[in-house]
């Protein structure tokens, strides 16, 4: 049963339509208790519809994620490639918090479902990625400490950028999350 808007839907925006209904699924119920009959009740579809897009529940969290992790690859690759660990550690800070205030419910789904951060972890290009950016962060602080505080950074962001844990606009989340991880990680605040 298609309903008539999403029958006269082009591909692109019907594919988009099934994201975004997943992603608030995913968001309400989690990842794992989410299912794509779920999807297709919500979006007044048959599951066989479906498929046409995405033939299994992986394949909608991968086409959700992997923008959001290719954008954070373009952060860790223009990081990396910065003379010091403190102005690589500043690039990361800087460009996460802005990836999480922009995607709040992505990132939340993200880094707080443990069945998604499952999924993540399990892809081996993914979980060196989020390794790269923990390490750029701790080398601001070699050692146990560097890597606690870093990932006290990056979970706190992710947290805190979660839809309805903090009522700012974009630009003030962002900034404030800026500021949180600068002082957590000792880091100066840039020269204007």
């Amino acid at each position: 049963m298609t309903t008539a808007s999403s029958a006269q839907m082009p591909p692109q925006s019907a594919r988009q339509r099934v994201l975004d209904v997943a992603l608030a699924l995913f968001t309400r119920h989690g990842y794992a208790g989410t299912s794509l009959q779920m999807i297709a009740d919500e979006m007044g579809v048959t599951k066989g519809s479906l498929y046409y897009h995405f033939r299994a529940r992986e394949d909608l969290l991968r086409a959700l994620v992997g923008p959001l992790i290719e954008q954070l690859r373009a952060i860790v690759e223009h990081a990396e490639a910065q003379r010091s660990p403190s102005v690589r550690a500043e690039h990361v800070l800087t460009g996460y918090a802005r990836l999480a205030a922009a995607n709040r419910a992505l990132v939340a789904v993200t880094s707080g479902d443990p069945s998604v951060v499952e999924v993540i972890h399990a892809d081996p290009d993914w979980a060196d990625l989020i390794d790269r950016q923990i390490g750029l962060l701790a080398a601001v602080q070699p050692g146990l400490a560097g890597r606690v505080r870093a990932t006290i950074v990056m979970a706190g962001i992710a947290a805190t950028a979660a839809p309805g844990v903090v009522e700012a606009d974009e630009a003030e989340l962002c900034r404030q999350l800026i500021d949180a991880g600068r002082r957590t990680l000792g880091l100066r605040a840039p020269r204007a």
